[in-house]
């Protein structure tokens, strides 16, 4: 793994150039520097109460897309042509039918705010400050939270020779992660002194978790979010069409009398097949123990996803909570907890008791 960038390192000594405080950076696989989003940092932290969450979708639905009146042959062109120097459009044209890739996932989680990169255009603003960007925004908030909560729970009165075991399912750089561990370590330090622990992502993608390593090194460093404690970061290649493949990182955590706990921010829940969800789970159940839980976000099947859908191609399955939760009831899960949001509700899986 390459050192932190220098530009990190001057920032955490509080030398940064022109940068604002308490931001720290990491250099991705392209070679640019991007800062590592921090949910407890007020250039990261989004918020939505019910009455503003209400008042953005409905805006949202009312808006036009640009030239709705043009037939599709004409129309796509057109937007292509206006778009061709965006970044954030380049992004989501290079799916295809495919996914979001971690990296260009992460880069409509910065914010319009942190897209200081030198080939930004007006536009790429523009597409980080509409809702579905800021949605991506406030779902990393909610899974670190529901993440850092669920850690809270599982390692209260655990002795700290038990180490915690973070799977991140399609995680690509696992940033909910690192920043539940952030959450963590401000709110109950306590529980994380003395406490080895791991960020395991379980990815097909390279470029992502090679970020995400090189990100939690900067956040290890002194006077970062996460100095002092001990952590490291691997990549174990994963298709989650083959969830057996799950069982050694399952048999590793045992082993190590590892506290584990899960997680799949728009990952598994929101692009995997009724199959694949339900399998992944019923070897998740299996394999863990007393406090796993599994934080996720589940697509929603409403008027705006449906809305969004129309103009993008990125393939994510709109299921909604009801569906979802009947989906994974033969699997022993059960949720725990729910966050409605635009496009995706965030949600807490527990086992159920055996009975």
């Amino acid at each position: 793994m390459q050192p932190p960038s220098s530009r990190a390192n001057a920032n955490a000594q509080g030398h940064g150039q022109g940068e604002r405080a308490g931001i720290f950076y990491a250099r991705a696989p392209s070679g640019v520097e991007l800062p590592i989003i921090d949910v407890t940092h007020p250039a990261f932290a989004v918020s939505l109460t019910a009455d503003e969450q209400r008042t953005r979708v409905d805006a949202f639905l009312r808006e036009s897309q640009p030239f709705d009146k043009l037939p599709p042959l004409l129309r796509r062109p057109l937007l292509r042509f206006l778009l061709r120097g965006s970044l954030l459009a380049r992004a989501m044209s290079s799916t295809g039918s495919s996914y979001l890739s971690g990296m260009n996932t992460y880069l409509f989680k910065l914010g319009p705010d942190n897209l200081n990169l030198p080939d930004i255009t007006p536009i790429d603003r523009k597409i980080a400050a509409s809702l579905p960007a800021f949605a991506m925004r406030l779902r990393v908030c909610d899974i670190a939270r529901l993440l850092a909560d669920s850690a809270r729970t599982a390692l209260e009165g655990v002795a700290a020779e038990r180490p915690l075991h973070l799977l991140n399912i399609a995680g690509g750089p696992a940033i909910d992660s690192l920043n539940a561990l952030i959450l963590l370590n401000r709110e109950r330090p306590d529980l994380l002194t003395g406490r080895q622990i791991e960020v395991v992502v379980l990815d097909l993608d390279t470029d992502g978790p090679e970020f995400g390593a090189r990100a939690l090194r900067v956040l290890l460093a002194p006077g970062a979010p996460l100095a002092g404690r001990e952590a490291r970061f691997r990549r174990v290649h994963y298709d989650w069409s083959n969830p057996t493949d799950l069982v050694p990182v399952l048999e590793e955590a045992r082993a190590a009398h590892a506290v584990t706990l899960a997680s799949s921010e728009g990952g598994l829940f929101e692009y995997g097949s009724d199959e694949q969800i339900v399998a992944n789970l019923g070897t998740l159940r299996i394999g863990t123990g007393a406090g796993f839980a599994l934080v996720g976000s589940v697509t929603r099947a409403d008027a705006p996803m449906q809305r969004l859908r129309s103009s993008s191609r990125v393939p994510t399955r709109p299921r909604g909570l009801a569906v979802f939760s009947a989906l994974i009831e033969p699997s022993g899960f059960s949720v725990e907890r729910a966050l409605e949001r635009p496009f995706s509700d965030h949600v807490v899986l527990v086992p159920r008791a055996s009975t």
